[in-house]
C-alpha cells in the first residue's frame, strides 16, 4: 500500500509541468574519490563519503540549477588506518578543527551534450575557500525502483591543487594536483518527506495493532 501511494505521487510529479525541483542528497550514495601520485611509484586513493545537502535542478533549464553539499572528513578512508589518522591530523586536513568540506555552486552552464553540465562554485576545505569548476554528467533522472521516489544521479570530475588549500605537505614528492571524482545521488525532497510520513503512520498503526 505504501509503495503504491508513493508511486502514484511520483507519477503525478513527473507528469507535472517542468520546473525546478528540490532534491536532497542521499548520504550513502554521495561520495568523493581522490587520487595522488606517491613518489612516482603508485597512485593511492581515498574516499570521503556521507555527503549531505540540496540540489535545485531545473530540467527545462539546467542553467538555473544550484547545488550545495557538505562532506564530513571523519569519513575519509584510504583502507590504511595509520594513513587515515595522518591525513585527518593537523599535518593535513586538521579534521578536528575543520570537520567539513563544503561546495556551493555559483554558476551552472550547459555542456556540449544534453547530459553534460559545467558547474562552477566555491569549495571550502581546511578553512580555505577557492573557486572550483566541475565537469558534471547526469547519469539518470527517473523513478527509483526500490522506493518509487523521483531520483537524480550524476558524476562530476575536477582536479584540485592541494597546496592552494594549505595541504601542500610533501609537495612535490607527493603530487600537488589531485584528481577528484564525485558520485552523487539525490531524491525528490517533497516525495521523500511524504514517504517518511506514510511510513511513520504505518508503523504507528502496526504498533497499535500489536496491543
Amino acid at each position: 500500500m505504501i509503495r503504491r501511494t508513493i508511486f502514484s505521487a511520483a507519477l503525478a510529479l513527473t507528469s507535472a509541468p517542468l520546473f525546478a525541483t528540490t532534491y536532497t542528497f542521499e548520504p550513502n550514495y554521495t561520495q568523493a574519490v581522490v587520487q595522488w601520485n606517491h613518489l612516482g611509484f603508485s597512485t593511492p586513493s581515498a574516499q570521503i563519503g556521507q555527503g549531505e545537502g540540496t540540489l535545485e535542478f531545473d530540467a527545462a533549464d539546467p542553467a538555473k540549477s544550484s547545488v550545495k553539499v557538505t562532506m564530513p572528513l571523519r569519513t575519509l578512508n584510504t583502507s590504511v588506518p595509520d594513513l587515515d589518522d595522518h591525513l585527518r591530523s593537523a599535518d593535513f586536513f586538521d579534521a578536528a578543527k575543520f570537520p567539513l568540506a563544503t561546495f556551493t555552486s555559483t554558476k551552472v552552464e550547459k555542456g556540449s551534450a544534453p547530459d553534460q553540465l559545467t558547474v562552477t562554485g566555491d569549495l571550502t576545505l581546511h578553512g580555505v575557500t577557492r573557486p572550483v569548476t566541475l565537469a558534471a554528467k547526469i547519469v539518470r533522472i527517473g523513478i527509483n525502483p526500490r522506493n518509487s521516489l523521483p531520483t537524480i544521479g550524476f558524476d562530476a570530475t575536477t582536479t584540485l591543487k592541494r597546496s592552494e588549500f594549505g595541504l601542500g605537505k610533501f609537495v612535490p614528492q607527493v603530487s600537488d594536483a589531485i584528481p577528484m571524482h564525485i558520485i552523487a545521488q539525490a531524491v525528490d525532497a517533497k516525495a521523500s518527506a511524504e514517504l517518511e510520513k506514510i511510513e511513520a503512520a504505518e508503523k504507528a498503526r502496526n504498533e497499535v495493532a500489536k496491543h
